[in-house]
């Protein structure tokens, strides 16, 4: 069933640019948190989860375009690139400071860290596609 699915590449550039919005605006959000002394409320655990969500599917569409043969050339940037923002959370997760002042910067900086892989992912894999690399 899901070797038949067929998986237009727009798919995973919308989605990729969903991904650079989502964590960034999540990078934001937690950085501004941190800087106030705020502590993450209700609706920015939404927030982090919503992007979480995201960068899973985002994930997901790249290993079935990979095998659809579309990009094959690209299977470290679609497996590192795509996969390095979810494991900085994960890294979050699991090893998360119970300091208050530490919590919040850990964060925004777990979050910058997303970002800036995510941002780095779909830079190279743009220049992948219209063949400056």
């Amino acid at each position: 069933m899901i070797d038949r699915m067929f998986v237009p590449t727009l798919v995973h550039i919308v989605m990729g640019m969903a991904v650079l919005g989502l964590t960034g605006t999540t990078m934001v959000l937690t950085t501004w948190f941190a800087w106030r002394g705020h502590a993450a409320g209700r609706w920015l655990h939404g927030v982090l989860i919503a992007t979480q969500a995201v960068l899973m599917v985002q994930v997901l569409i790249g290993i079935k375009l990979l095998d659809q043969g579309s990009g094959a050339a690209q299977l470290y940037i679609h497996y590192v690139g795509g996969l390095a923002p979810l494991f900085f959370f994960m890294l979050w997760y699991w090893i998360a400071p119970r300091d208050g002042t530490r919590t919040r910067w850990a964060l925004a900086a777990v979050t910058t860290a997303s970002f800036l892989f995510a941002l780095m992912t779909y830079t190279i894999g743009q220049g992948y596609v219209r063949g400056t690399l």
